[in-house]
């Protein structure tokens, strides 16, 4: 608490932060606080460039970025900035290790948190980024790496491109991509051990397997995960699917609840079951937009609901929008569905139990063209 405190403090002497937490003060209670989400930060950005006044200027930063979005960020000089060193720890990557790094050098942040990770291990480091496969079996052949970083898709390739020089690898820290069962059975019968790390430029290391195998992630020291309805400032309690939120209590460079609209859900023993989708479920109805806040406000005007899905349809060539609830009054439903989307829908409900706690508010199960 004290750590979060003095990084309030930090916060509201950047513009950025304290025009974001107005109202609030160092002493308030996070839940009260604010989300800030990764979507908005571009337009934020746009308006206040660089970092929409959310961290000090440029010139204090080792290394800038910019990612897709477009979205700018800054890397301080330092031993493991984003914190990944933990995932490599549980890999066993060390002193003595050689890791080939396929994550992208450049203009993203990504290939320098992992370099900047292994290395604060003791680990030699190629920096291959993705892609030119064949320079990089050459490098295999010559360098002989005990170890990899990127995303599990391109070890799978680079092992596949290498044969028996790919052989060397034993051990991966994977990320950002996703690593289906398939392909992690795949990896561990070619007696690697790989580590799942989810993170992101804005936030570092969140969590990450573990290699006893125990269900979920183990998440990152030094940090705070909320669960939230999704749109919502709103905690989930454990076990239910929502937002990620993210608070870095460092009053050198403080993250006040920012999610990066990813969707997961916290298990018991403080471990997170890892990613479950996108938290933006937004969708154009008839040309307007609907949010999952506005389903979010007709629950808190109708709990006795319990819980809901807006499925979004398409009804011969009209969108059509149907509010399943597991209590409650169908017509007071539709009526609050009309008042907060502008929108006419149906509401029907659904026996208790009946809606899958995938964290989803709206639906659109329209067909793709």
């Amino acid at each position: 608490m004290t750590d979060l405190r003095l990084a309030l403090e930090a916060a509201l002497n950047l513009p950025g932060w304290a025009r974001h937490l107005a109202g609030h003060g160092p002493d308030s209670l996070l839940e009260s606080l604010p989300v800030l989400r990764k979507s908005e930060l571009p337009a934020m950005q746009a308006a206040e460039p660089p970092f929409a006044g959310l961290a000090g200027p440029a010139s204090g930063f080792a290394r800038l970025f910019a990612s897709p979005g477009p979205i700018f960020e800054g890397v301080r000089e330092q031993p493991d900035p984003l914190r990944f060193a933990p995932a490599f720890a549980e890999a066993g990557i060390g002193e003595g290790d050689v890791v080939l790094n396929c994550l992208s050098y450049h203009l993203t942040p990504g290939g320098f948190i992992l370099d900047a990770a292994a290395r604060s291990r003791g680990a030699a480091v190629i920096p291959a980024g993705p892609g030119n496969s064949a320079a990089i079996v050459e490098a295999i052949r010559a360098y002989r790496p005990s170890a990899y970083a990127g995303t599990p898709d391109f070890l799978k390739i680079l092992l596949e491109a290498a044969g028996e020089a790919g052989s060397s690898i034993r051990k991966a820290v994977v990320t950002g991509a996703a690593f289906p069962p398939s392909l992690r059975e795949w990896v561990a019968g070619q007696g690697i051990l790989a580590i799942e790390a989810y993170g992101t430029a804005e936030l570092g290391l969140v969590a990450h397997t573990t290699r006893d195998a125990a269900p979920g992630m183990l998440l990152a020291p030094g940090i705070i995960v909320e669960i939230l309805r999704p749109g919502t400032n709103e905690v989930l309690p454990e076990g239910e699917v929502g937002e990620v939120a993210v608070t870095i209590p460092d009053s050198a460079h403080p993250v006040i609840r920012f999610s990066p609209g990813d969707m997961s859900m916290l298990m018991p023993g403080g471990r997170l079951r890892g990613w479950m989708g996108r938290a933006d479920q937004s969708c154009k109805v008839k040309g307007m937009f609907v949010r999952p806040e506005q389903v979010a406000a007709i629950l808190r005007r109708h709990p006795e609901a319990g819980r809901l899905r807006l499925v979004v349809s398409r009804e011969g060539e009209v969108d059509a929008m149907e509010l399943l609830a597991e209590g409650g009054d169908a017509a007071a439903l539709e009526a609050t569905l009309q008042a907060e989307t502008k929108l006419r829908g149906a509401a029907r409900v659904v026996p208790s139990g009946t809606l899958p706690r995938d964290g989803k508010l709206i639906a659109d199960e329209r067909p793709v063209a």
